[in-house]
């Protein structure tokens, strides 16, 4: 076969999806719900045909690096839009619209009865497109603008509900956020272009070398250092890392089914894939890898703890996305790229499950999302409950579920790095599989075991209690918030549960089918830009020591029940059933005794208050400073000043323009002997 992939094909992909988008978009009024539903779906479902075709290609050795359209050139630079594909890039684009498609299809029955159907489907689409633009590129020109449109249709997506005030305020909080971190991204290409000249990955990767040797201006600090420090800053924006983390849990503002399609496959995994892609640039400092893998080791166990104490169940997984977006990270930082990958793609599955599920519990709620209403709901929703606790058997790690071997490999990973921080980030992984079994399965008992809590009075901390109690005075309102009668919970409709199922089988199967090949096989060996995964050098051995103790797929799960993470997990698991199943006042009471504790992960570290402080109230200062110090003294001032500069001058000049001839006759006089006097002063000389 061909070993270059078809331009037109490759095109088709992302475009296919822009196409649903604006035909939604533009004509939603038009076609109907309907067609909006039925022309974004079929768009998607052609990319990620395609996409799985190109897949396949791939493995048999096709790819493709070539420029698309060249949109400007200044001097030796070129703006380009062009396509890099290789394993890498065929492995995202297939999980991208495979969870995609899930989501376009869930939507159909979770948004049936909303005001802005249309436009939700249209901007679904449009994320799509953004994310396949932002893995297909060859360039950082159009690396960033993937990066921003992910951004803005996310800032569009979480603020959906756009007549409520917490919406409103977490889309601009995820918009301003994700600019720190941009910053930083922009400046870490700006020094790459400065210095390599390109703009093109590949020549940028060929001068890699090049570019270690240097040192920043002024510094003794390593060029490329700094360079790929900044380029990481703007991935801890993107994929929420410590202390860019915080837009994230308020993203939930958005319906679910943005909130899985942000969390899952698509925007918070841009930074990660970045990072991968970048890893010809990455290996050259161990600085940046370091820096890396602690960053990745805080945010994995400190934010997996605040799940222990949400009662939100979508903000429970939205925590648990944190915390394995960390995992993610530590594996960057120890130079295991193909094990992050690894475990982006086995997240994906697990993660969009558990999300889809989460918004499966709220239909069958009647949108309630609090924890403490729910209980017993396995008898009620039982295709929900088998995948929901299949996606949280997959996130905690359980041998032969897809998680496992993904998670594993990570923590073998950190375990067997050498660089500095490496030891804090081993302990931060291993730790977490106890926090993530915990608030996973507290999550689990709460909503499908247990006591049917939603016959009764609404928890009194609920939303829906205080909101009841806020119409306390309209019986109507009063009946529809849980202190008259009842609801009932019921299974979602068809269009709910059957992605649930899609999603339920690779969450079981991908990880012992994928193992061998992504991580210890060729299926990165033959990259066009990504190259070999540098997985063989003596300073980062982790993979090379990895690949030496693995035995297979089955191997692996039998064994590990030798090993600390596998009990840590099960004594999550234990304690979670303990606390609430065979003894529920317990919480209660470990919350009175440990208050200050509860009252500081219950206020997120004040992580919040922290960013309003710096980021909201220094964006407030400088932009109040540019006011009154720019546009006010200098702008205004110009400008005034010109104006009465201009009056000044006419207010003089309309003294010799009276409209008087003898006034004019008297002017012309004086103007003549001063000549006169001029001539003769001249003449003298």
């Amino acid at each position: 076969m061909s070993t270059t992939l078809n331009e037109n094909l490759l095109l088709a992909i992302p475009l296919a999806s822009l196409a649903g988008s604006l035909i939604a978009g533009l004509l939603g009024k038009t076609i109907g719900r309907a067609g909006a539903h039925s022309v974004t779906i079929l768009g998607v479902a052609i990319s990620f045909v395609l996409s799985a075709i190109v897949f396949l290609d791939v493995q048999n050795g096709a790819s493709f690096n070539a420029t698309v359209y060249e949109w400007m050139t200044v001097g030796k630079l070129k703006f380009e839009v062009g396509f890099l594909v290789d394993s890498l890039t065929a492995m995202m684009m297939v999980v991208v619209t495979f969870v995609s498609l899930m989501v376009h299809i869930y939507t159909i029955g979770y948004m049936a009865g909303e005001d802005g159907y249309q436009r939700f489907f249209s901007y679904i689409s449009l994320f799509t497109f953004s994310m396949l633009m932002l893995v297909m590129s060859n360039n950082f020109l159009q690396l960033f603008f993937g990066w921003e449109a992910v951004g803005l249709v996310s800032y569009l997506l979480i603020g959906f509900y756009f007549t409520r005030e917490s919406a409103i305020y977490a889309n601009l909080k995820a918009f301003i956020v994700n600019r720190v971190g941009d910053f930083g991204f922009l400046l870490g290409i700006g020094l790459l272009l400065a210095y390599a000249g390109s703009m093109n990955y590949s020549e940028v990767f060929a001068k890699s070398h090049e570019l270690a040797a240097l040192t920043f201006p002024g510094t003794d600090w390593g060029l490329l250092t700094v360079a790929c420090i900044c380029l990481f800053i703007g991935a801890m924006g993107k994929s929420a890392q410590f202390p860019l983390h915080v837009w994230l849990p308020d993203s939930m503002e958005g319906p679910t089914p943005i909130s899985a399609l942000i969390h899952a496959a698509t925007m918070v995994t841009a930074g990660i894939f970045m990072v991968s892609r970048m890893s010809p640039l990455f290996e050259l400092s161990d600085t940046a890898l370091s820096f890396i893998m602690v960053i990745g080791g805080i945010t994995t166990l400190f934010m997996g703890i605040l799940g222990v104490v949400q009662n939100d169940i979508k903000r429970v997984v939205a925590y648990s996305t944190l915390s394995q977006l960390g995992y993610m990270t530590v594996a960057l930082g120890a130079s295991a790229y193909p094990v992050a990958m690894f475990h982006l793609m086995t997240h994906a599955f697990f993660k969009a499950l558990l999300f889809l599920g989460a918004g499966s519990v709220i239909i069958g709620m009647h949108h309630d999302q609090d924890m403490r209403n729910m209980g017993g709901l396995w008898k009620y929703m039982p295709i929900t409950w088998i995948t929901t606790l299949i996606g949280s058997l997959a996130l905690i790690g359980t041998p032969f579920f897809a998680g496992f071997y993904s998670k594993d490999s990570i923590i073998d990973a950190a375990g067997l790095s050498h660089l500095p921080g490496s030891g804090f980030a081993y302990f931060t992984v291993a730790a977490s599989v106890f926090v993530t079994a915990l608030y996973t399965f507290r999550m689990y008992f709460m909503v499908f075991h247990g006591e049917e809590r939603f016959r009764g009075p609404k928890h009194p901390d609920s939303p829906m209690a205080k909101e009841a109690a806020a119409h306390a005075h309209d019986d109507h309102g009063h009946d529809d918030h849980g202190h008259g009668h009842a609801h009932v919970p019921h299974e979602s409709p068809w269009v709910v549960w059957v992605p649930l199922v899609a999603l339920a089988i690779p969450s079981v199967i991908i990880g012992a089918i994928a193992i061998e090949p992504l991580l210890y096989g060729n299926f990165f060996s033959h990259g066009v830009a990504f190259d070999k995964v540098i997985y063989i050098a003596d300073n980062h051995p982790a993979l090379r020591e990895m690949a030496e103790e693995f035995h297979g797929w089955f191997r692996m799960a039998i064994d590990s029940f030798a090993t600390l993470p596998i009990w840590l997990s099960i004594a999550g698991v234990v304690v979670a059933w303990f606390l609430y199943m065979k003894r529920p006042d317990l919480p209660a009471k470990i919350r009175q005794t440990f208050s200050p504790i509860y009252t500081l992960l219950d206020n997120k570290y004040y992580m919040d208050k922290i960013n309003e402080v710096v980021f909201a109230r220094g964006a407030v200062a400088i932009g109040r400073g540019l006011w009154k110090e720019g546009d006010v003294v200098v702008i205004d001032g110009i400008v005034n000043g010109s104006a009465r500069f201009v009056g000044w001058f006419a207010s003089v000049i309309r003294f010799l323009q009276s409209g008087y001839i003898y006034h004019y006759a008297f002017a012309m006089i004086i103007g003549m002997l001063g000549l006169l006097t001029l001539f003769v002063t001249l003449g003298g000389k």
